[in-house]
């Protein structure tokens, strides 16, 4: 499942570091978010959020004339739009703060360009839900705003734990995605002792899936490490 319904969301930075905006703004542009737009100051950034109406904002907090608190409570007096935080005051007390005001998530500076990408998609992905989300596989296809596979004319629900167990893989078509990250994506921070209980939903998810479930072309073992999704185009 590629990120282009994503992609076409309006992202606003506001930053008073001329340096970092640009250096953010090239890695979203380069990623493939082409609606960026960038504000240097508080009371520039209320108005941009007014005006410009974006999907997701990134504040940092340390500002001008205010700090980005102060500007995340503006704009939440005419917006919900989710919020992330992107600077470099990482005291527990600054991060407490953000989160307590209802921030979807808190980056500390220095960042690696690929965390910030992944976590912007996860902010999305949580607050947009694709309109149309279906994946071809070998013998059905999978849509996932409805919860269903279609095998064959013959449809098939899925339940929450293998929806979300597909989702996680399609998110990564064609990569590994390894049983830490699988058993946390299904029970949460601490997925210990959960193995089994996965490879029970693999089972029953290649029944759905697979035309022959002995012999899966679509939901992939990779032995020791995890599994993967082949989807078709």
């Amino acid at each position: 499942m590629d990120n282009s319904y994503l992609h076409r969301k309006k992202l606003l930075l506001v930053d008073d570091e001329p340096e970092l905006l640009k250096m953010v703004s090239s890695i979203l542009s380069n990623s493939g978010f082409k609606n960026i737009v960038t504000a240097i100051s508080l009371s520039d950034g209320i108005a941009a959020a007014r005006n410009e109406k974006p999907d997701l904002a990134i504040l940092d907090v340390m500002l001008p004339d205010g700090d980005g608190f102060l500007l995340m409570q503006q704009i939440r007096t005419f917006s919900d739009i989710p919020i992330i935080f992107l600077t470099a005051k990482d005291e527990a007390v600054d991060k407490l703060s953000g989160l307590g005001l209802g921030a979807d998530d808190y980056i500390v500076k220095p960042f690696l360009p690929q965390e910030l990408l992944l976590r912007i998609y996860a902010v999305l992905r949580r607050c947009y839900k694709e309109d149309t989300a279906i994946i071809n596989l070998d013998g059905c296809t999978v849509d996932f705003s409805r919860a269903e596979i279609n095998k064959a004319g013959e449809i098939i629900p899925l339940t929450a734990m293998e929806h979300i167990f597909l989702e996680t893989l399609a998110r990564n078509e064609g990569r590994i995605v390894t049983v830490d990250v699988l058993c946390e994506a299904l029970w949460g921070e601490n997925p210990f002792g959960y193995e089994n209980s996965l490879n029970a939903h693999v089972r029953r998810i290649r029944e759905k899936i697979e035309t022959d479930p002995s012999k899966p072309v679509s939901l992939i073992t990779i032995k020791g490490l995890g599994y993967k999704l082949n989807t078709r185009k």
